[in-house]
């Protein structure tokens, strides 16, 4: 990580003399919103003047430590450009990240600035918990399958902060030295799962191909997809994992599970993505993991020229998508709403705050702030852009899908997600569960 303080530590230099900017889950807070369900009107709160006063705003995000670097030397730049606005930042990794943050907000102190996962938005919208960003933060440079996404009733809630392909990370390196043939953009699932037991003779003990993902909801989205039966829960807030295609797939990793070409389940269960000691894939024991197109940068910073992007596989059609990386929004009880709302449009849209920002969230939703990054990337970040690109084509559309799913995909979901892993249940069994536990759910 040596290496990315410097870096950073240089670019936030450069960016305060004027040089960067030439180059270029639950948290209920249902009080907080009407009878019908509908967002608060808030108005008082949208209508405070900005200060000239001290001003101290919280911030939180989820990420990798280059990400982590990036953003407190954007928040640094503000400061100097703002010289009232302060930042108490709050940062971690992923795991955590979602019920730390429903308890902050179910208890009123939520910080003012969040960075929140598209999967959460619906939830976070129609509960009241986002502040409506107009007049403050200008949306005319975003492409609108993007900036929809964080809108409600004609009001933008949260702003995206890139666009990333689901795709999968491999390490090249290891693959070249055992001889197992890389993977191609393109390729199919059964492919994956042919390459998978081609490499059980030349992989040593205690190195597996892949994690197990067999319960892992995205990966099964992905398959699902993949095989043409559409999303695993509709916009329309109903439960659409097919039983067929969820069987074959649980099954298959059974088997790769039983060939010993998956970590064993307690293995399997100590993986922390991008974590330099935790990480199954940095600590070389698989070779293969999902992935976003953004990560490269973070996988290489860990393990220097090893790794490598692919398209997730497909089958009748593709199963990798499009998707904003994340969103950052301004919460209902932040009681310094314009401050907040006015750093939001400066970290969306100002080109200063891109050239430090760069793609650790995504290639920037900005169109403009992109274009200008896409003329002087680096070659990690043009492997990204290339898997964002190859994507592209015939990609799935990415949806958030209705409100209210949050707990079944990170609660519900994980629960037989780690019963399959540990052979607690079988697949059968385990889509009866699903199925069971979504009733509750459905709108």
């Amino acid at each position: 990580m040596i290496k990315w303080k410097r870096s950073l530590s240089l670019l936030a230099a450069t960016a305060l003399i004027g040089i960067l900017a030439a180059c270029g889950g639950n948290g209920e807070t249902k009080n907080s919103a009407d009878s019908a369900g509908k967002p608060a009107n808030n108005t008082s709160t949208e209508q405070q003047a900005p200060s000239d006063e001290p001003v101290k705003l919280r911030i939180m995000w989820w990420g990798s430590q280059p990400r982590h670097e990036a953003t407190l030397a954007a928040l640094d730049l503000y400061t100097k450009n703002n010289p009232n606005i302060t930042f108490e930042p709050e940062y971690s990794g992923m795991d955590g990240y979602l019920d730390k943050l429903s308890t902050q907000a179910a208890a009123k102190n939520a910080p003012d600035i969040v960075q929140l996962d598209p999967g959460w938005i619906p939830d976070w919208m129609s509960r009241g918990q986002l502040l409506d960003l107009a007049p403050e933060v200008d949306v005319s440079k975003f492409d609108e399958k993007l900036v929809s996404a964080g809108q409600l009733d004609g009001k933008q809630y949260a702003m995206p902060l890139g666009s990333v392909a689901f795709g999968m990370v491999y390490d090249k390196a290891a693959m070249d030295k055992l001889g197992i043939e890389n993977p191609q953009n393109g390729w199919t699932w059964d492919e994956f799962f042919a390459l998978a037991k081609e490499s059980k003779s030349k992989l040593p003990k205690g190195q597996y191909f892949s994690l197990d993902y067999g319960g892992n909801y995205f990966m099964y989205s992905a398959y699902q997809y993949a095989k043409g039966k559409g999303q695993v829960i509709t916009d329309e807030g109903h439960f659409n994992v097919d039983q067929a295609t969820f069987v074959e797939w649980a099954a298959q990793f059974e088997e790769l599970r039983k060939e010993g070409l998956v970590p064993p389940a307690d293995v399997n269960a100590s993986d922390k993505e991008h974590d330099p000691q935790m990480d199954l894939m940095a600590a070389g024991k698989v070779l293969m993991r999902y992935s976003f197109s953004n990560n490269l940068g973070t996988w290489d910073s860990i393990k220097p020229g090893a790794y490598a992007l692919v398209t997730m596989p497909r089958a009748e059609e593709a199963g990798g998508w499009l998707k904003p990386s994340m969103f950052l929004g301004v919460t209902n009880n932040s009681k310094h709403a314009v401050e907040a709302k006015k750093f939001v449009d400066w970290f969306v849209n100002s080109q200063e705050a891109g050239d430090i920002l760069q793609t650790f969230r995504g290639l920037p939703a900005n169109k403009e702030i992109a274009t200008a990054l896409e003329a002087n990337m680096s070659d990690l970040d043009k492997v990204g852009l290339g898997l964002l690109r190859a994507t592209e084509p015939d990609g799935q559309k990415w949806s958030a899908g209705a409100g209210g799913w949050t707990n079944f995909i990170d609660k519900d979901w994980v629960l037989v997600r780690d019963q399959l892993m540990f052979g607690k249940v079988s697949p059968e069994q385990a889509f009866e569960q699903l199925k069971e536990a979504s009733q509750s759910y459905e709108k």
